[in-house]
């Protein structure tokens, strides 16, 4: 029979540990360690303590960055997470000296971070370029939206609001309405407890209506987007948005960044809440203009050329590229349409992206259906109905021209494809527009579109993916970024900016010891 040597985990042992031991070199925490203490400037931190005759001793940011980065690149977010890492991790235990602060010193410090998070991004860059990671000759921005610490129950505008304060006093006059039935007729309750249970609920909605009323007084008029419409807000995060995302409707941020394409160094960062990409691209330029400039580059762009997608794309982000002479590659929507390399994409969507996450959805007869007839001229119809020529130098509103045709009432009217073929059922007559082209006006879009259509603009638009994709899944899928836990713009883009801090310095890592370049 086998023998094995005793084991006996109640056990208990001393174990003499050397801190600076534990921070091995080429080491993620060696390379934070080294950075934070050789290479960044914490005067702005320093300055902000006023402790020097009074009061007590104040933790060191130096040693309180180097835990919240390394706890970051684990994935650990939560103040209280990374208290507990500093208790039970031996190299976290290193990295802040045995100085174990609180989750609450953890989370101020984080929020206090604000004047000084951008001057610690540069100084991170600047030892990037003396590392020669940046190449500083083609940039790549693109945006991740991430759900914030908002519910999208408390977001809308001031008549979205204002209905749903209606139902919350409607449902307690009803509640309030039973209650004085049963009194007055000396019913017995039905259920026990149900009535504790309905009086706990009316106190709930009654607080939900003074909050909306308390918010609604605040803020008289909706806040304006882009087009001078009026947009959601949030009553617990003001500055987020609702916007569309991969994951769903979410409330929350976009999360912008842009990167270099020699070693993906992120060089730009910065947080939105919006969901139009093309209002923020002008802001993400000027904030890579002025970080280059203490990187002692005066004006970056004379050298580095910039891509985007289609989402940065709009007639005024094209004029603002040409007006600073920025070399810029961003296609319109069609871009992909005119690619004959995408001509047979459509057959091998999957069945969910061609009918949508809301289930099946009803297909109607495209333009591509509608055969032109070469002999008659005309074009006719699946029906097999001949439609007339409406417009024969139709002008759309994103710059093509074409020939609008009409199909007659009376062929509409009784037409067995009627329901396939309108889609509104009260349409009296389906109209077809066949693009020729685009209009002979030159515009900046059709500038920009020209430039992409080249062999150059291709290959060079075709590095964009490479580029800054890969960042967004290191970003959200190795180190674990799946929600901002603060409220506010700044406070949420300092976690943004940690983020890129700790991207940077994985960068820094691989390089310092391996030799960059």
């Amino acid at each position: 029979m086998a023998r094995y040597k005793p084991t006996d985990y109640g056990q208990g042992q001393f174990i003499a540990i050397s801190f600076e031991k534990q921070i091995l070199p080429g080491s993620f925490e060696h390379a934070v360690n080294f950075v934070i203490d050789e290479k960044l400037d914490f005067s702005i931190l320093d300055e902000m303590r006023t402790n020097d005759d009074a009061g007590a001793p104040a933790y060191n940011p130096r040693v309180m960055l180097k835990i919240v980065l390394c706890a970051y690149a684990r994935g650990i977010i939560s103040s209280r997470e990374i208290e507990a890492v500093c208790q039970e991790n031996v190299v976290m235990m290193a990295l802040s000296a045995n100085t174990r602060p609180h989750f609450t010193t953890i989370a101020q410090f984080i929020r206090e971070l604000g004047p000084a998070m951008m001057d610690l991004f540069v100084g991170v860059l600047l030892y990037c370029d003396e590392l020669n990671l940046i190449g500083k000759e083609m940039f790549a921005i693109d945006g991740c939206k991430f759900s914030s610490n908002a519910s999208k129950e408390w977001s809308g505008t001031r008549a979205e609001f204002e209905d749903k304060r209606d139902k919350f006093r409607a449902s307690v006059a009803k509640l309030v309405a039973q209650h004085r039935t049963m009194d007055k007729n000396g019913l017995p309750e039905s259920v026990p407890g149900k009535r504790a249970k309905e009086e706990k609920a009316i106190e709930g909605f009654k607080a939900k209506t003074a909050k909306i009323d308390a918010w609604l007084r605040e803020n008289p008029k909706d806040k304006l987007g882009s087009s001078g419409k009026p947009v959601k807000s949030s009553m617990t995060d003001e500055d987020s948005a609702k916007m569309a995302s991969s994951r769903g409707v979410i409330q929350g941020y976009n999360g912008l960044a842009m990167v270099d394409s020699k070693h993906q160094v992120i060089v730009g960062a910065e947080v939105f809440g919006k969901a139009d990409e093309a209002v923020t691209f002008g802001p993400m330029l000027e904030q890579v203009r002025e970080t280059f400039k203490k990187l002692k580059v005066k004006n970056i762009f004379k050298k580095a050329k910039v891509c985007a997608d289609s989402g940065f794309h709009t007639e005024e982000s094209m004029k603002m590229l040409s007006e600073k002479k920025i070399d810029g590659y961003v296609p319109d929507k069609l871009f992909r349409k005119r690619d004959s390399a995408f001509a047979g994409a459509q057959q091998h969507r999957s069945f969910k992206a061609l009918i949508g996450r809301n289930g099946y959805k009803k297909r109607f007869f495209s333009a591509d259906e509608f055969i032109l007839d070469p002999k008659k001229g005309k074009l006719v119809c699946p029906a097999g109905k001949e439609l007339y020529v409406k417009d024969s130098n139709f002008k759309t509103a994103n710059g093509y021209h074409g020939t609008q045709y009409m199909a007659k009432k009376t062929d509409c009217r009784v037409c067995e494809l009627r329901s396939a073929c309108l889609r509104k059922p009260h349409s009296p007559a389906r109209t077809v527009f066949k693009v020729e082209g685009r209009w002979e006006q030159e515009t900046f879009s059709k500038k920009m579109i020209k430039k992409l259509e080249s062999e150059v603009g291709r290959f060079l638009y075709g590095m964009r993916m490479g580029i800054v994709e890969p960042v967004f899944a290191n970003l959200r899928h190795m180190l674990g970024l799946d929600r901002f836990t603060l409220r506010g713009k700044g406070k949420v883009n300092i976690q943004w900016l940690l983020y890129g801090l700790v991207h940077n310095l994985g960068k820094v890592q691989r390089f310092e010891w391996a030799g960059a370049g």
